[in-house]
């Protein structure tokens, strides 16, 4: 009887971990110094392409959808 209560409680906990890092999963930031804008590091991501000016570290989540508009 209280196998099934464990063997739940661990698959929420599972499932928890699993998706805390669900909006990076597939991009792999790398800072690009040659592309510096004062004190904003450039971001490339080598998985989207997506690129990112940031003070503070790499983007917490996938960029690929911003891009920015074309005039």
């Amino acid at each position: 009887m209280i196998l099934p209560i464990i063997l739940v409680i661990v698959f929420v906990i599972v499932l928890i971990f699993a998706r805390r890092n669900a909006p990076t999963r597939d991009c792999r930031w790398r800072e690009d110094r040659t592309g510096d804008k004062g004190s904003l590091r450039k971001y490339h991501c080598v998985a989207c392409g997506a690129e990112a000016y940031r003070s503070e570290g790499p983007p917490d989540r996938c960029l690929k959808g911003l891009d920015t508009p074309r005039l």
